[in-house]
């Protein structure tokens, strides 16, 4: 999965909202100054390029969807976070939350609870 651009990474999070959509039911999501659909339009054309949206005619234009969704791309991004800063470490990850306070030993506790439910 090609990385994206923070633009590009902004304008798909208004595409997972919508859906199947064009560039200018993007730009009608931005606050005022928004962004031309022209300049919406050349990030859809990026993000089809890097395989992220697909389009099909509808009209006169182009109707476009997302054919990655959110929940796969933020795994990737994980992925790639995990392994450039914490050496490809799950368990370093881990200790970095649990320091930070954001998992706690009873979280962990009921993880492994669901886990060994789902396995037996």
């Amino acid at each position: 999965m090609e990385k994206l651009t923070s633009k590009e990474e902004e304008v798909m999070e208004l595409i997972w909202q919508l859906g199947q959509c064009a560039p200018k039911d993007v730009a009608t999501l931005y606050p005022e100054p928004r962004p031309s659909a022209n300049a919406i339009a050349q990030i859809f054309q990026a993000l089809e390029k890097k395989e992220y949206l697909a389009h099909e005619p509808k009209g006169r234009g182009f109707v476009y969807r997302p054919i990655v969704d959110k929940q796969a791309y933020g795994r990737g991004r994980l992925s790639s976070v995990i392994n450039r800063f914490f050496s490809d470490s799950y368990m370093s990850v881990v200790s970095a939350l649990m320091q930070e306070e954001k998992v706690t030993e009873a979280d962990l506790l009921q993880y492994l609870a669901d886990l060994k439910r789902k396995e037996g």
